[in-house]
């Protein structure tokens, strides 16, 4: 919804949300590191699984009937936080780029004022 006013609002809240999934990746590390448990490795067999799975509802969890295990869960979520995080690292610098190129809402008003009173 800010997209639709503002870039620079776009470009903080996307900002916002990245750092918060970084909190809490933080804390499920945490979580399994207080208990003893193994982080998988980006490229273990378990984190490439997850990595390849595409999920389009929570049907197609079925087989992963172990999420009930808290090192499996942590971990699960450990990799699709990564996941997210890459993918909004892309969207920001794309957001950047746009932002710099085309400016914000507030400056193409401001253009589009001079331009009317540079036309009367």
């Amino acid at each position: 919804m800010a997209s639709a006013t503002s870039k620079k609002m776009e470009l903080k809240l996307t900002g916002v949300a990245r750092a918060s999934l970084e909190e809490l990746l933080l804390d499920y590390k945490a979580f399994l590191r207080q208990r003893g448990l193994p982080i998988w490795d980006k490229d273990s067999p378990e984190a490439l699984r997850v990595r390849k799975k595409r999920v389009s509802d929570l049907s197609d969890l079925s087989d992963w009937s172990n999420l009930s295990d808290p090192e499996t869960f942590a971990n699960v979520m450990i990799c699709l936080i990564n996941q997210a995080t890459y993918l909004l690292r892309g969207q920001i610098q794309s957001l950047e780029e746009r932002f710099l190129q085309e400016g914000g809402f507030t400056e193409r008003l401001y253009h589009a004022r001079k331009r009317a009173r540079k036309n009367r």
